[in-house]
């Protein structure tokens, strides 16, 4: 922890300690090492290899501008993100296949490599999709990654590890507005009477149909008077209390219907509602 708010602190610190938090750039399950500038064959590496599932959602790191770069052998179908911050961000390597398989029969065009409806030029907020995770350009065959660069200022690219380590990871993603409902499994941290604190494992979004799993995410949820708390032990269910609830029990919780924000999309501390709470017996 002391390590991750150290390089927390050097990324604000490269921005003068007032830039907020980049949005992670993938939603969902993803792996990445600090591999800025390690050896490539065309030199240093110039940015982080964030190992995830193909066509997993791109997202903004932050609101900006963004241009498609499309003629590249190397990167492949490829995207630049001009933030409002002033920094620069490259998605290299989006997804060029029709299939789940590595058949390189699609092109660099919105719904394949970027995300559906989007356009060259386009104005976008953080945290929205604009792409697909793949394996275009020279890695090809290789697996499914977004090479993300980090280039303050528009200039030479910087290590983006701290940037990703201090980044905010999204529980889904949707246009700005748009009516949703979360479905959330994990465990109970600290219930009150009013709120309760769970470490979410599982999340499906609706109607989006977005769904990650293995998180280890902490969220703290508003549980209004009017929500529903249940007790089950998987052949009865009855009505209970919040205050029942103890410390590492299973839960299951439907949020209630609300417009999405970014606020939402992140989880912030009471952002949620929930307006059904199921508490499972062993």
């Amino acid at each position: 922890m002391l390590v991750a708010g150290l390089l927390a602190g050097t990324a604000a610190a490269r921005s003068g300690g007032t830039a907020k938090p980049i949005i992670f750039p993938i939603l969902g399950a993803a792996h990445y090492t600090d591999d800025f500038g390690a050896p490539r064959p065309g030199g240093p590496h110039q940015g982080i290899d964030i190992v995830a599932a193909k066509k997993s959602f791109a997202l903004a790191a932050e609101a900006g501008k963004v241009e498609f770069w499309t003629t590249s052998a190397s990167a492949g179908c490829m995207l630049y993100l001009y933030g409002a911050s002033g920094t620069t961000y490259y998605y290299i390597h989006l997804n060029n296949d029709l299939t789940r398989g590595n058949d390189n029969r699609g092109k660099c065009v919105a719904g394949t490599a970027y995300a559906p409806g989007l356009k060259d030029g386009a104005k976008v907020a953080a945290g929205q999709p604009v792409g697909f995770v793949g394996d275009s350009g020279d890695a090809d065959g290789v697996h499914a990654h977004l090479h993300f660069e980090v280039h303050p200022g528009g200039g030479k690219a910087a290590d983006g590890y701290p940037y990703l380590q201090a980044a905010q990871h999204l529980l889904f993603a949707a246009p700005k507005g748009k009516p949703f409902t979360l479905e959330l499994d994990g465990t109970v941290m600290k219930p009150a009477a009013l709120t309760l604190q769970l470490k979410v494992s599982t999340v499906h979004a609706w109607p989006m149909g977005q769904r990650q799993t293995r998180l280890r995410r902490p969220l703290l949820l508003n549980v209004p008077n009017t929500a529903i708390v249940q007790s089950t032990n998987g052949s009865s269910t009855r009505k209970t209390t919040l205050l029942s609830a103890r410390q590492g029990q299973t839960v299951k919780v439907w949020t209630m219907p609300a417009t999405a924000s970014l606020k939402t999309e992140r989880g912030d501390d009471l952002a949620l509602a929930a307006a059904l709470v199921l508490l499972k017996q062993p």
